[in-house]
């Protein structure tokens, strides 16, 4: 297993393929490739964990694809990569729950849209979607702001725990041989004799095949290699995190009916136990401006005050910012540039969790176009995840567990309940973190309404002692 972070790269032969880019869907692509173990694999990733962009913080919807573009590329594998990660998650003890959505209107103009939302949806292979009255909708949402006409009642919509999904590719992809190398910021491409040549921040690497999934980034690694394909323009989302006591009020996610700027405001559950209001949709120029904003979160709670009036009434544990790659297309920019060895993932919005697995078997058909032999496949060995979500046994839950290792049963976050075997648990995984931030979305810890004022330095000395 080789995680490395700090220092100059180790002196390594070519790889045969690099991936840069480490959130859900670089980390995807690493864990299909592991499956071949006659390739050498390096994952490359410039912050100092997997999963650091926008794969954190996102709304962690697993969707069904009912309204995306038919026929697209992303419609394809929005619906593959759903059925995909639901059984992947089953099987690593990742969260989900199939609570399913409405898509509320609130206006003549949107009620008329939702039976084209409807049609489309069948076209996306999506048939049990139905129609709501009001009296329907309000039986299921009696918490419901007034004066909504109808809704979209979409059952397959599911909510799923983003953090320990990105975690799980990268821990199954380290364990079967990958390269993950963290802290280590690709700041030039060239390609000559038939390797690319990665300058980064820790020294030189080179392979002969890359995969660009640097997400924000991926237009600028594009044109180092002559490709004018897409620009990205990072689209901020503030999200606003209300306290669990706020879960009652709500049983789907609530949609809006879709822009051209994206899905709207919603109001989601999450598998925390929490619910969220966001996210804002923001073009900017600055690709790390993950800054939230007076203005911003002003006008989430004026349209939550329509869509969930009570939700205002209730204590905000968290604030979060995350940056969309948006690029003016309806469809996900991913292509082979077989010439050069070459694979382009850009364009993947909030989608890409769902579609991740799709997603990387469709770029190992992208790989093979530019010659990459991958040799005979194997069966990866499971990964079992810990289990974050609210709904599921927790370890301290567990009296078989705590007998058998009483760290399981003394509690060091207690608004999160999280044990102090689950923290040296995450301290020792395979792919540890290196902040407390990445602590906290392996455990929850710091994660609950007093956001570690009281755990806090608890933790932290957990976490430096657990590093040393």
């Amino acid at each position: 297993m080789t995680v490395t972070a700090d220092g100059p790269l180790p002196d390594q032969q070519p790889y045969d393929v690099a991936i840069v880019g480490a959130g859900v869907v670089g980390a995807a692509v690493a864990r299909a490739l592991a499956r071949h173990p006659r390739l050498r694999v390096a994952l490359v990733e410039a912050q100092d964990d997997v999963g650091q962009g926008t794969s954190k913080s996102n709304t962690a919807i697993l969707h069904t694809g009912f309204d995306a573009v038919p026929g697209s590329l992303e419609a394809r594998l929005v619906r593959e990569g759903a059925r995909l990660l639901a059984g992947y998650a089953a099987e690593s003890g990742i969260p989900v729950e199939r609570v399913g959505a409405l898509l509320v209107a609130w206006d003549d103009d949107q009620l008329a849209t939702l039976p084209r939302l409807a049609e489309k949806a069948v076209r996306n292979d999506c048939h049990d979607t139905r129609l709501l009255g009001p009296a329907e909708l309000y039986a299921r949402e009696p918490h419901l702001g007034p004066g909504a006409l109808g809704a979209l009642h979409v059952p397959g919509e599911s909510i799923i725990c983003p953090w320990t999904t990105t975690l799980a590719y990268a821990t199954q992809a380290v364990r079967h041989g990958v390269h993950l190398h963290l802290n280590c910021r690709v700041e030039r491409l060239s390609r000559t004799d038939e390797l690319h040549e990665l300058t980064t921040s820790r020294g030189t690497l080179r392979a002969r095949r890359l995969v660009n999934a640097a997400g924000l980034h991926a237009d600028t690694l594009d044109r180092q290699l002559g490709h004018h394909d897409f620009t990205v323009t990072p689209r901020r989302g503030q999200l606003l995190v209300h306290d669990k006591f706020a879960r009652a009020l709500v049983r789907h996610i609530l949609l809006p009916v879709p822009t051209a700027l994206g899905k709207g405001v919603l109001v989601a559950p999450t598998v925390y136990g929490n619910v969220l209001l966001g996210p804002t949709a923001e073009d900017l120029d600055d690709k790390r401006a993950t800054g939230s904003t007076a203005d911003g979160l002003a006008a989430l709670r004026e349209q939550g005050r329509r869509i969930l009036p009570a939700l205002l009434d209730e204590e905000v544990t968290a604030v979060y910012a995350g940056l969309r790659a948006a690029t003016g297309h309806d469809d996900y920019r991913v292509r082979a540039h077989p010439g050069q060895g070459y694979v382009t993932v850009g364009g993947i919005r909030s989608t890409g969790l769902t579609a991740s697995l799709a997603l990387a078997e469709h770029v190992m058909g992208l790989l093979a176009e530019t010659g990459l032999d991958a040799g005979p496949a194997r069966e990866l060995e499971p990964v079992r995840m810990p289990n974050l979500g609210e709904a599921f046994p927790r370890p301290h839950q567990r009296a078989g567990l705590i007998a058998a290792d009483p760290r399981y049963g003394t509690l060091v976050c207690h608004c999160e309940r999280v044990s102090l075997g689950e923290i040296q648990d995450a301290l020792a995984s395979t792919i540890p973190p290196r902040s407390v931030d990445g602590l906290r979305r392996r455990t929850r810890a710091r994660a609950g309404r007093c956001q570690g004022f009281y755990c806090g330095a608890a933790v932290r000395a957990l976490f430096e002692e657990g590093r040393s």
